[in-house]
């Protein structure tokens, strides 16, 4: 006997409103839902999610009334922004490790931004022109800390 043969039938689907799907599509973006549990959530194919996705994030792009140029130049002036705080931050760190004596970024920070504060300081250094305008000359040096033989 030969087995007989099943018939698998294609699942049908009922057809969604445009609300259902641009809350599915906000929910995805939005990070509430991932595109796999949105499928079991709504019954929808994970396809035809990512369809949806291509079709009306646009849409919901342009209901937010920010076109990409828009965008593009909002992130270039927080980048600016973000450059201004961290050569801010940079040059308080410099000024504290040359009044303090301790290299507190080379212990706490990356190499890379610890080579940039390291540069901060011997330009200023170079800038005063002497290291007593910082307060540098109260780190104690070597031959303050040996004992004096004469003194016996």
């Amino acid at each position: 006997m030969k087995p007989q043969k099943q018939h698998w039938r294609k699942k049908s689907y009922q057809k969604a409103t445009l609300e259902t799907k641009l809350l599915v599509v906000d929910q995805i973006l939005n990070g509430q839902l991932s595109t796999n549990h949105a499928s079991k959530k709504y019954d929808v194919p994970r396809t035809t999610i990512t369809y949806w996705l291509r079709k009306y994030s646009t849409l919901v792009q342009q209901n937010k009334g920010m076109s990409k140029n828009d965008e593009i130049k909002k992130l270039k002036e927080r980048i600016e922004e973000l450059e201004f705080v961290k050569d801010f931050q940079q040059d308080v760190i410099a000024d504290m490790e040359l009044i303090t004596g301790v290299d507190m970024s080379k212990k706490s920070l990356p190499k890379t931004l610890a080579k940039e504060i390291e540069q901060k300081k011997k330009n200023r250094l170079k800038e005063s022109g002497s290291i007593s305008a910082l307060g540098y000359l109260n780190k104690p040096s070597t031959n303050d800390s040996k004992p004096n033989k004469s003194n016996k």
